[in-house]
């Protein structure tokens, strides 16, 4: 097979990319992805798969339309989470799905599978939130037939943002803030388990619709970050801030971060008190769930990519 991976240099692609190659060697996999920083780092760490660093909103002069030619499958990756500059999110997320699609279209690449997100169930109304629905009404309205994933936070190898750079905050300062009491649910889904969906996916053509595909255990917050804490083997002691503080020292450091990894938007979904549905993912996918504390193991604690760091 010959799989097109629009955004894979990121946390889902680069756990994708490493599982396909251990399954399926003989796979022919081709990722675009503007970050030159995470390519360059990708191709060290994947060298026989085929990474192009292009801008996915642009089909003229650029080489990723060409590639599409006899693939099997595109599994679209692409997406803005946080940035302080807010026409990002409108680029990355919706500009670059209408051009991916329009080149699919004239490309007819039989399997599509659109990794969506949680956020689309959201009482949240951020711009991340926002352009996340529109990229999926994009999706399936262009593909009917098409896969939707929407999975809730995630983490695992390669993780620049969310938890692995909260466990490198942990390491670096003795302190480490809790907004509020932190006893805000979460609902954290280990990206090894998601691409072990993804794959099978790959592996069956007649799986079709739409999935939720949340996290099975839920914790509070202030759990997850203890039990991240002791992953990481880290002592930082953990103090709790009221939240207007916590959103204004965020607030400050954006003006500090061109890219900060938390926002003050992204507290607000983390504050706003979302509990999503769980389907039976592990029977309908036929996938066995890495238990929370496991896979908090093997993300920090594993020899193979435990100790890489991606760059922002």
């Amino acid at each position: 097979m010959k799989i097109f991976i629009p955004g894979g240099a990121g946390l889902v692609g680069l756990n994708l990319i490493a599982r396909l190659q251990e399954n399926h060697p003989d796979w022919h996999l081709i990722v675009v992805d503007k970050k030159g920083e995470a390519v360059a780092i990708a191709q060290d760490l994947f060298p026989k798969v085929t990474f192009i660093e292009e801008d996915l909103c642009c089909l003229e002069g650029q080489d990723w339309p060409h590639q599409l030619q006899g693939c099997s499958a595109c599994v679209m990756l692409q997406a803005e989470i946080g940035n302080t500059d807010s026409s990002q999110f409108e680029r990355n997320n919706v500009q670059s799905t209408i051009t991916v699609l329009k080149a699919l279209k004239h490309h007819p690449v039989p399997r599509l599978i659109h990794i969506s997100s949680s956020v689309v169930n959201s009482v949240a109304t951020d711009l991340y939130t926002s352009t996340k629905r529109r990229q999926e009404e994009l999706v399936r309205e262009a593909r009917p037939d098409a896969v939707v994933l929407r999975p809730t936070l995630m983490f695992g190898w390669f993780d620049r943002k969310h938890l692995g750079w909260l466990a490198r905050f942990m390491h670096k300062l003795p302190v480490f803030p809790i907004p509020g009491s932190g006893r805000f649910i979460r609902q954290p889904l280990y990206v090894g388990d998601f691409c072990r969906l993804i794959e099978r996916c790959l592996e069956s053509p007649e799986l079709r619709g739409s999935y939720d595909i949340t996290g099975l255990e839920k914790v509070s917050y202030i759990s997850l970050m203890r039990q991240l804490r002791r992953a990481v083997r880290a002592r930082t002691l953990m103090i709790h801030l009221p939240i207007p503080l916590f959103g204004f020292l965020l607030q400050c450091w954006a003006f500090i971060s061109r890219q900060p990894a938390f926002t003050r938007s992204q507290l607000k979904a983390l504050t706003a008190g979302d509990e999503f549905d769980v389907i039976d993912w592990p029977g309908i996918f036929r996938v066995t769930p890495t238990p929370l504390a496991e896979a908090l193991r093997i993300t920090y604690q594993d020899a193979r990519y435990s100790q890489l760091e991606m760059p922002f």
